[in-house]
């Protein structure tokens, strides 16, 4: 993966592209100086009556020779230097992506969706522009106003190429200034939409929480204030270039004056022929175009410097969770779990979400995990998937210290389904077997089976190629929850987390799912979070959390004894089963 300074290995790998590019577009410029040269010889030569017919038809068809030549150079320069450019966009689009998918759960916990979004689409299409239309804008600024000027000195005269000089010189010390301040304006522009981008993906995102608390018009105001300040750092973009644009207008109408007055005096005192002064006269339209090119070569190297900087933040982000310099060579875990004297802060401002925890939980065995909100028991998941490093304890897998396993053994030995049922916006049976390669459709059925979610599935009008919609809206909770749950069979992995995952299901269902993961699962590790006592009622063992520390552990039969915590939960739990059918 690139590091700092990420676009240069980018830009050497396409070098010979880049220099083909040039080189094609060196002759185009070198090949545009004859044109006033042709121009002026039939000027001269009409004017002085040395030049017959066919003397013409040999110029005008010299002209056409050197038009079939530009014409053909266009298309090579635009094919290798804004082919190679979005070649480079190509590329850097999916390394981003590839290092997001490297960067740790903390990075995209300070870090919101509506930036991240930005810099795949405005920073990328800055960065293109900057190394390809930008490229010939500054090649033509430079290699064009060199080779135009060398001919207006040695073709007409070099005391008027001089004096149109002088005004043509402001626009490059303008230029300088205005990249500066236009680069810092572009970033906050970018800024802008990024906040734009994060509030209408949250809104959109949260419309049914907007709708069910009547909050529209209040999201309204929210959005136009957003809208507003991304309307004003454009707006500082746009008047910065229509200041910068204007003048540059003025300065190259200034050439002109000059060209017209200096140079028809030369002309009237014979200094220079007609055909000359014509010549020159072209010669200095033909600057225009890069001086023109110049002040949009600064404004889009002021944005893609603006853009890269930004697109270099995410590829020198370092992830938090990394594999161990020694990693162990083991492909697999089996499922024992040791946890001793675990504690974990989020941060030094936060307490302790978990303090001093340990258990042990054998291959086979199912524990089962209950507590108030806020007492721990996700923490403790993430800490399993090593989402986040522990901050004093231990967590071994098999015997093994969780740090010293590759990352991909210990993730791809835990199927997880997470509170949130994630479903992706695609048919149902590809979010199925979403965890498992090339897994066949009867896989898929016997995974949905038992998580009782195929009757469901095969009374929709499209089966299981019924498209979901984003995060499976078009879903009921329930139903979202055992495709969560069937996709995490089908993995079938040595250790299965459910992190609340049938709060949503029916009693009669959960009995049904309970009874084909036992029969499933059979000499493989469960964990379970849950908050109704019967869902759990069948677990090896019972961890109690409370405030993050291990109030009461054991069996059901030990916990009811016990008298405590978990007894009373079973009594209110009651009470209220009660209390319903009634």
């Amino acid at each position: 993966m690139k590091k700092k300074g990420v676009l240069f290995p980018y830009i050497w790998k396409y070098k010979i592209p880049y220099v083909i590019g040039l080189l094609t577009l060196l002759m185009v410029d070198y090949v545009n100086l004859f044109i006033p040269q042709i121009t002026g010889e039939i000027t001269d030569g009409l004017s002085s009556f040395t030049l017959d017919l066919n003397g013409v038809l040999q110029l005008i068809l010299a002209l056409l020779g050197v038009a079939l030549l530009i014409t053909i150079g266009r298309v090579f320069w635009r094919v290798f230097i804004f082919g190679t450019s979005r070649k480079i966009e190509n590329e850097l689009r999916n390394d981003m992506f590839s290092k997001l998918e490297e960067l740790s759960q903390t990075y995209f916990n300070t870090h919101k969706t509506g930036d991240l979004m930005t810099h795949f689409t405005n920073d990328l299409e800055a960065l293109r522009n900057s190394i390809g239309p930008a490229v010939i804008s500054s090649f033509d600024a430079i290699v064009m106003t060199a080779l135009v000027l060398y001919q207006m000195m040695v073709y007409v005269d070099f005391k008027l190429t001089l004096l149109t000089l002088i005004p043509m010189s402001l626009i490059a010390i303008g230029g300088y200034y205005f990249g500066e301040e236009f680069e810092r304006r572009f970033a906050k522009k970018q800024d802008a939409f990024a906040k734009l981008s994060d509030h209408v993906q949250e809104s959109i995102t949260g419309e049914r929480v907007i709708k069910a608390f009547v909050q529209e018009e209040k999201q309204d105001k929210a959005f136009q204030k957003v809208n507003d300040y991304n309307k004003k750092m454009n707006m500082r973009v746009v008047k910065l270039m229509a200041t910068f644009t204007p003048l540059m207008d003025f300065i190259i109408g200034l050439s002109y004056v000059i060209t017209i007055i200096y140079g028809g005096y030369l002309a009237l005192t014979a200094q220079i022929t007609l055909g000359r002064f014509v010549a020159f006269n072209q010669y200095l339209g033909m600057l225009v175009w890069p001086m023109i090119a110049l002040g949009d070569s600064i404004t889009s190297f002021s944005q893609g410097r603006a853009a890269i900087g930004r697109i270099n933040q995410v590829f020198d982000e370092i992830p938090d969770i990394v594999d161990d310099e020694h990693p162990l060579d083991i492909k697999e875990l089996y499922g024992d779990i040791s946890i001793r004297h675990l504690s974990f802060s989020y941060g030094d401002e936060f307490q302790d979400a978990l303090s001093d925890l340990s258990l042990e939980i054998k291959r086979g065995e199912t524990l089962a995990i209950l507590g108030r909100t806020g007492d721990g028991k996700t923490t403790l998941v993430n800490l399993l998937l090593r989402l986040y490093d522990i901050s004093e304890g231990e967590i071994l897998f098999d015997g093994h210290d969780i740090k010293k396993i590759p990352l991909h053994v210990l993730r791809s030995s835990i199927a997880y389904v997470p509170q949130d049922s994630y479903l992706f916006s695609d048919t149902l049976e590809r979010n199925i077997s979403f965890g498992k390669r090339n897994a066949t459709h009867e896989e898929v059925v016997e995974v949905c089976k038992m998580a009782c979610v195929h009757d469901n599935i095969i009374d929709f009008p499209e089966g299981y190629q019924t498209v979901v919609g984003e995060r499976g809206v078009t879903l009921s909770g329930g139903q979202k929850q055992r495709c969560a749950i069937a996709r995490a069979l089908l993995k079938d992995s040595p250790i299965l987390i459910l992190d609340d995952s049938l709060s949503a299901v029916d009693t009669d269902t959960e009995d049904q799912i309970l009874e084909n993961l036992k029969k499933k699962r059979k000499d493989k590790t469960t964990i379970m979070i849950a908050h109704r006592i019967s869902t759990v009622k069948n677990a090896d063992h019972i961890l109690i959390l409370e405030e993050g520390k291990k109030a009461e552990y054991g069996t059901f039969d030990e916990l009811m004894a016990l008298g405590g915590i978990f007894k009373e939960m079973y009594d209110k739990q009651q009470l209220e089963k009660q209390l319903g059918a009634e």
